[in-house]
């Protein structure tokens, strides 16, 4: 039997770890998902299990290739950001994997940021709004301060995607994707390490920074297998859509966060920008890419629990609910669009619908309402500079009639457009490392496309 030449990718999240395949024509052809129950760390907050994932990652690479249906030519990783894993001399992890929710010290924060210019003019060179534990490079600035002793024994500072491939290549790097990602080491005006990364001793415990596209060749038994250095997944998921498409379109990935990204938008980042939770990530290529985050498939997951108690009926006849024009303009006796087109609104998410309409249908579509008035401010954040004319969205929401129709209705001059990359994340990673393991051309078609008209207007 022939084995299929194929990439394996590692997608590790923070509630599913993926093993993916895709052909040389980046069609998938394997998918298994494994969840790793947390543990906690020395204050008893929960975090992830870094032993358990690490063997994971050993004996699923050891599965896969000894699957007589697959020829593994090469493998790459993309995983969440915002979290180091440390090393010591004998390079095995010392300190937990610290979850990037958990709580920092405001003393050491307010130390920080007296130091080294103040929070707007920090935060304006580094792109990074003051995020505590998820602006990663505070993580090992607070190692340092309250265990002096562990932090004089760590080698090597690794990024998690950087981590999972040197578990395979026994060789660390550092990668641009996760540098930049609010992770305050990052001057973005001089696009290198900033001051306080040498001032405080840590780059001398950042490996080298190996370009995100390189790979590292192992050999396993008689095979030379090509390994790449991960990729940070907000970065790897925006790769498909690089490679498709040339005119400058802004990227809405919906999820728990929906994060909009305009790669065509390098311009600096601004008070204002900074103060509504804008940032900027970096391409695998390095470039920079504005990008703005709202907390609303947080806010629909709870809130639709909340419904759907409520009226007592199960969550997905909620979340399959149909947009209707008419229920969406004649909510509270006013026409919804037009309240949601009014420029410069701030609006908060309401606390709880259930109990203010007769019809589920009613009580779900203001909630959808509240979430694209919020997501409408959020995304024009970053649709300054270069004009661009279309909005991908994808992810969870991508699926949401209503929420994609109201989208259409508060974005008029734009053309919306769901998009369908299976395993966004993951087929970034793959194609990333493209030239070192697949000759057949990256295909045109790997994104579908469903066009929304404003329906607001029919």
């Amino acid at each position: 039997m022939t084995k299929q030449s194929v990439i394996l990718i590692f997608d590790v999240g923070k509630t599913n770890k993926k093993i993916l395949l895709f052909d040389d024509h980046y069609r998938l052809v394997f998918e298994d998902y494994i969840g790793l129950q947390e543990i906690t760390d020395e204050d008893g907050f929960p975090c992830e299990d870094i032993d358990a994932l690490t063997d994971w990652i050993r004996t699923s690479f050891e599965r896969m290739l000894a699957d007589e249906r697959f020829d593994i030519r090469a493998v790459n990783f993309s995983a969440y950001g915002a979290s180091f894993v440390y090393l010591d001399e004998n390079e095995v992890p010392i300190l937990p994997l610290y979850n990037y929710l958990k709580p920092y010290p405001e003393n050491l924060k307010r130390k920080f940021y007296d130091q080294y210019g103040g929070e707007p003019e920090f935060s304006k060179k580094t792109a990074s709004p003051v995020l505590g534990s998820l602006n990663s490079g505070m993580q090992l600035y607070r190692i340092k301060y309250e265990m002096p002793e562990v932090f004089s024994r760590i080698k090597f500072a690794l990024h998690l995607p950087q981590y999972l491939s040197s578990i395979l290549t026994k060789r660390f790097y550092s990668e641009i994707t996760s540098i930049g990602c609010h992770t305050n080491l990052w001057d973005f005006t001089i696009q290198a390490y900033h001051d306080w990364v040498i001032n405080e001793g840590l780059k001398e415990k950042l490996p080298p920074i190996l370009k995100s596209n390189a790979c590292v060749n192992i050999q396993h038994k008689d095979k030379t297998i090509c390994i790449g250095v991960g990729l940070h997944d907000s970065s790897s998921a925006l790769i498909p859509y690089l490679i498709n498409f040339q005119e400058p379109f802004v990227l809405l990935s919906t999820g728990t966060w929906c994060i909009s990204l305009n790669p065509f938008n390098n311009s600096t980042l601004n008070k204002h920008e900074l103060g509504k939770d804008c940032l900027c990530y970096l391409t695998y290529q390095g470039s920079p890419v504005k990008a703005s985050r709202l907390f609303a498939g947080y806010e629909h997951d709870q809130q639709t629990k909340i419904l759907a108690e409520y009226y007592n009926i199960p969550i997905e006849q909620l979340t399959t609910t149909e947009y209707n024009k008419s229920i969406a303009r004649g909510i509270n006796g006013v026409s919804s669009i037009e309240r949601l087109k009014r420029k410069n609104r701030t609006y908060a998410f309401s606390k709880n619908h259930s109990g203010e309409f007769d019809e589920r249908e009613e009580a779900y579509h203001q909630l959808m309402i509240d979430i694209v008035t919020k997501q409408m401010i959020s995304t024009k954040l970053v649709l300054r500079g270069k004009p661009v004319n279309k909005i991908f969205i994808d992810g969870g929401f991508s699926r949401n009639s209503i929420y994609m129709n109201l989208m259409a209705a508060v974005f008029p001059s734009f053309e919306i457009y769901s998009s369908s990359v299976p395993q966004a994340s993951a087929l970034g990673a793959a194609i990333a490392i493209h030239k070192h393991w697949n000759k057949t051309p990256i295909p045109a078609n790997l994104i579908q496309l469903k066009f929304y008209p404003n329906a607001a207007r029919s």
